[in-house]
């Protein structure tokens, strides 16, 4: 169960990754403005895995607590079933540009979050060590995004820190391959990933997803 539950995170990141071009695909181009094309490519690498750090300290946190809740009630569970298929379904939506269903969630992270964190960027500005790059790839990955929030009801469902923390990394190395080649050949992958015939197959995807998720929570919720 919980391997299906890691390609689903992988097939999630890789599906939603135009997402994650449209919003990081910049910063993720602009480290190539290093001394030379080797040294440009480690940091575009160093920034991601930066960037997967803070998924998986994310994905353990809320797992971490989410699976404490569940052990001690069973619809508590069954309600995390329920939040995780609902924002597959936003996600679907969102992608395919159908509502801004998720901007709701980003503007609250926003509240919340990012408006602190990001007077750390100073500390990583230029970019001119590996070091530097995974640091200000760790602080951008709590940039507010619905894709990742989406992610995160996901490993709510994890039973555990270290299976919520494993479940973002899969979700982070599903955007590898878009914001790793974005930073080689931007212009051409991000008119691929946001054609309007990608957008429309991925999101129906996500959407058929999220429905196959509500039928098994509601399944489930049938037998109690």
């Amino acid at each position: 169960m919980i391997e299906s539950i890691y390609a689903s995170a992988f097939i999630m990141g890789l599906i939603g990754s135009g997402h994650c071009v449209a919003m990081c695909g910049g910063i993720a181009s602009s480290l190539q403005l290093a001394a030379n094309k080797k040294q440009s490519i480690l940091y575009s690498v160093c920034y991601n895995i930066g960037r997967a750090l803070s998924y998986m300290l994310a994905g353990a946190l809320v797992a971490g607590i989410s699976s404490e809740f569940a052990k001690q009630n069973h619809f508590f569970s069954l309600a995390l079933s329920f939040i995780a298929a609902f924002f597959i379904l936003l996600m679907g939506i969102y992608i395919i540009r159908l509502g801004a269903s998720l901007q709701w969630i980003e503007r609250f992270g926003k509240w919340l979050i990012w408006q602190h964190l990001v007077k750390l960027n100073s500390y990583f500005l230029p970019v001119n060590s590996p070091f530097k790059a995974v640091g200000y790839g760790a602080l951008w990955g709590w940039l507010p995004c619905g894709l990742v929030y989406s992610a995160l009801t996901w490993a709510m469902t994890s039973p555990s820190a270290i299976d919520g923390a494993i479940t973002m990394l899969f979700f982070a190395l599903g955007t590898f391959p878009a914001m790793i080649t974005v930073a080689i050949m931007a212009q051409r992958l991000n008119k691929l990933i946001n054609h309007f015939c990608t957008r429309i197959v991925f999101g129906s995807i996500l959407i058929w997803y999220g429905v196959y998720l509500l039928i098994i929570a509601t399944d489930k919720l049938l037998q109690v």
